[in-house]
């Protein structure tokens, strides 16, 4: 840290140039795509397609030979081009490789084609650290966007070229160390995948050991709670929307609070609990399970299941987690914007159910892994936190 600090102090006295002295060109993709057709190996890309850093080839569209020619023509496409979305989500950018195969945009994406003044990587990540500034200048009403024009007269910092290759290095060390820990975290998931469907899974475990919800749990539905109540200070309250979102397997405590009134009309969770959402706009989301382990009752909002049991609250929580009782919960499912399940379905639904002691052991497995994939989303945090601020530092020349 010390030695970038001193790298830090060495950028000054650097000036400020139009991007669209810096660039040949500034264009936008096609404002009237062509009519895709049903597969090729010419795609069209849209803003969802470009995030910071890479292009996401999910959902796209495909184009003919000869659409694609006609819109290769008119932009000329080509490896070391910057990319930048310039409708919806402003801001993201990423340079083209040239091994992407055969791409062409829509008008949502920029593609601004550098000079010799100014190296690829360095354009791009000076164009990450004006996203603020984009969505500011941004016009139109629902879906806003930026114009060719005014992204040619925003100005960036443009030292030496010497001076960008050796920015440009410190920013692809960090994001090396960022995508490094972001595979670490895919990698270790799936092995807690692959150990939690083996240890829960119904493979070679003793049919006395297989019970339904129904045979060791009461279900009641949570009612009582909604947004509206919450409040900075009181009583703890888990909402169902946050279980999609911010609680894991199991918690201590909440982040929600009601005043004392909503709490004693509200239907509540003890310690030991498991609170299950039964509605979603997806299946994946439906069952979604954390287990409540704090001292204190706390209240929950309906589209929520509060589970009472005497079994190993976590081990239930995981239980949630595995194929076989995806498998299971799709069949009992209904609805079609929103779906949900009906606790009489839950009741039905089968799981391994080994002695406390095994549940324990299990637990303590699994524990394992959350703890560690944990750590690595802290560690994730904490370097792209450091990756922002040298970023901004190191571009904006403070």
């Amino acid at each position: 840290m010390k030695r970038l600090s001193e790298n830090l102090e060495m950028s000054s006295m650097v000036e400020c140039k139009k991007l669209g002295d810096v660039c040949c060109r500034i264009i936008d993709g096609s404002h009237n795509p062509p009519k895709g057709v049903a597969a090729s190996s010419n795609y069209l890309l849209s803003s969802q397609n470009v995030h910071d850093g890479y292009l996401d080839f999910t959902n796209v569209r495909y184009l003919s030979d000869e659409d694609f020619y006609k819109e290769n023509q008119r932009t000329q496409v080509e490896a070391g081009d910057v990319l930048l979305t310039i409708v919806g989500t402003i801001g993201r950018a990423c340079v083209l490789k040239g091994d992407e195969g055969n791409i062409a945009f829509q008008r949502s994406v920029a593609i601004l084609k550098p000079t010799k003044l100014i190296q690829s990587q360095y354009l791009m990540y000076s164009l990450q650290c004006l996203t603020r500034k984009l969505n500011a200048e941004s016009k139109g009403g629902a879906q806003k966007g930026i114009y060719l024009k005014q992204l040619s007269n925003i100005q960036i910092s443009v030292p030496s070229i010497p001076e960008q290759t050796r920015i440009v290095g410190i920013l692809d060390t960090f994001t090396a160390s960022i995508e490094n820990l972001k595979k670490q975290i895919v990698e270790r998931r799936k092995q807690y995948e692959y150990y939690l469907n083996q240890l829960l899974g119904f493979e070679g475990k003793d049919d006395n050991e297989i019970k339904c919800w129904g045979e060791i749990c009461d279900i009641i539905k949570g009612s009582g709670v909604q947004k509206v109540d919450f409040i900075e200070n009181g009583r703890g309250c888990i909402h169902y929307g946050q279980i999609y979102t911010h609680y894991g397997s199991f918690t201590y405590a909440t982040n929600r609070f009601v005043s004392e009134e909503v709490f004693k009309k509200a239907r509540k969770a003890s310690k030991g609990d498991i609170i299950m959402t039964d509605t979603s706009e997806n299946v994946e989301d439906i069952c979604k399970s954390v287990a409540y382990l704090g001292d204190d009752d706390i209240a929950v909002s309906n589209h929520a299941l509060i589970i009472k049991h005497k079994q190993n609250a976590k081990f239930l929580s995981y239980s949630t987690q595995t194929n076989s009782f995806f498998r299971q919960k799709r069949k009992f499912v209904v609805g079609v914007k929103v779906s949900g399940i009906k606790p009489e379905h839950l009741d039905q639904i089968k799981i391994f159910l080994p002695s406390l002691k095994e549940q324990s052991r299990i637990v303590a497995i699994l524990d394992t892994f959350e703890t560690s994939i944990a750590n690595l989303k802290a560690q994730l945090k904490q370097r792209e936190k450091q990756y922002e601020y040298y970023r901004n530092k190191l571009l904006t020349f403070d």
